[in-house]
């Protein structure tokens, strides 16, 4: 049986990646872990996750952040690629965990989403 060869963009301090990382471990996944906090993706690649998940760049972001909130991201005015551009500029602002595998993506809430791509 080959491996699902799967990426999680991964933030290490977050309880949710971490048990979404787990669980694909324990699914026997090929992974490749992206620190995006480190490693940003770009603004294709964002558009890319977008696509795949079938949702806004708005629906992709932590509302919650302190960033947000400072960078007035919830004006509705804001076009997709002005909060894509945020995004790169700002990767905290990105829902985490994305997980990547077979041409599907899946935000990691509850953890158990991702299961449904692999």
């Amino acid at each position: 049986m080959t491996k699902t060869k799967t990426t999680i963009l991964h933030n290490p301090r977050c309880s949710k990646s971490r048990e979404t990382l787990a669980l694909l471990e324990a699914n026997g996944a090929d992974i490749t872990v992206v620190e995006y906090l480190k490693q940003p993706p770009s603004e294709a690649e964002i558009n890319n996750i977008l696509s795949l998940l079938g949702v806004s760049a708005r629906q992709m972001m932590r509302t919650k952040e302190d960033e947000y909130k400072a960078q007035n991201l919830a004006d509705p005015a804001l076009t997709e690629e002005q909060l894509i551009s945020a995004m790169v500029a700002t990767p905290k602002l990105i829902e985490r965990p994305i997980v990547l595998a077979n041409n599907q993506a899946a935000i990691g809430r509850p953890p158990e989403n991702v299961l449904s791509i692999l």
